[in-house]
């Protein structure tokens, strides 16, 4: 079996896998970057991640940089696995710093302070299944 970083199965899984994860994450993405979805723009973000929550400015540009272009290059299928490793350690970044102290469930019924990690999780297994497996079909990663 080929080890390289550009190799994918050739299964379906993957392109599901990397269709879901820019369907749940880009519109994340776009609220940090081009301030849309209700989103505050990349700004805002840089302000609030640096001065409230007191990030590294490399690491909230990072963040927001990996969860615009991620979820595009996920879509496409370009660099599969480095997109899914950077967004499954933004996840951890953010049950670490934000969400692990609300507990395990999002905040349905808006009875928590904040939104637990189980949506983390799952975003977190869909990276490392991607990264296991590669891209799938139609994955740009294919050609190399």
């Amino acid at each position: 079996m080929d080890q390289s970083i550009a190799y994918t199965n050739m299964d379906w899984s993957g392109l599901l896998m990397r269709l879901t994860l820019t369907l749940v994450m880009l519109p994340h993405g776009a609220q940090k970057m081009l301030g849309i979805f209700g989103g505050y723009g990349f700004k805002a973000t840089m302000s609030f991640f640096t001065e409230s929550m007191k990030l590294p400015s490399p690491v909230a540009f990072l963040v927001i940089v990996i969860e615009f272009v991620g979820p595009i290059c996920l879509f496409l299928g370009l660099g599969t696995r480095l997109w899914a490793t950077a967004l499954a350690i933004v996840m951890i970044g953010a049950v670490w710093t934000t969400s692990g102290q609300h507990g395990f469930f999002m905040n349905w019924y808006g009875n928590q302070a904040g939104e637990g990690f189980e949506y983390h999780l799952l975003v977190i297994g869909l990276c490392l299944s991607l990264l296991i497996s590669g891209g799938g079909q139609y994955a740009i990663d294919r050609l190399f």
